[in-house]
């Protein structure tokens, strides 16, 4: 029976209201190996979808979910509710653009620009 009250039933929502899940995780599992099951179950049919884990942020009861915890240690007392399924949202970083990156290795100059009325 122990070993029943440290699963956790966790779904995914993402961003269009859509959901991953619900699927059972052990208390002591990492937020990065949620990440990467996030990753994994990312429907293909979406635009714009993670590629690494660096580009997904989780979200539980208000807080963003640092990697090296453990789902334990990120527990909201809501989660103890017995059969309770736990939402926790999806926000995903849109990668960096190519423009921007080109903008970034080049040095800016100062344009001086004069206008006569």
């Amino acid at each position: 029976m122990a070993s029943v009250q440290n699963q956790l039933e966790i779904k995914f929502r993402l961003t269009d209201g859509s959901d991953i899940g619900p699927k059972s995780f052990p208390a002591a599992t990492s937020v990065a190996t949620l990440k990467e099951s996030v990753l994994a179950q990312w429907p293909k049919e979406k635009e714009n979808g993670p590629r690494t884990v660096k580009d997904v942020k989780l979200i539980s009861a208000g807080k963003i979910l640092e990697n090296n915890k453990t789902l334990g240690e990120c527990q909201s007392p809501l989660c103890e509710i017995p059969g309770a399924v736990t939402t926790m949202h999806v926000v995903v970083q849109p990668p960096p653009l190519e423009k921007e990156k080109k903008a970034t290795n080049q040095p800016q100059q100062n344009k001086c620009v004069c206008v006569i009325l």
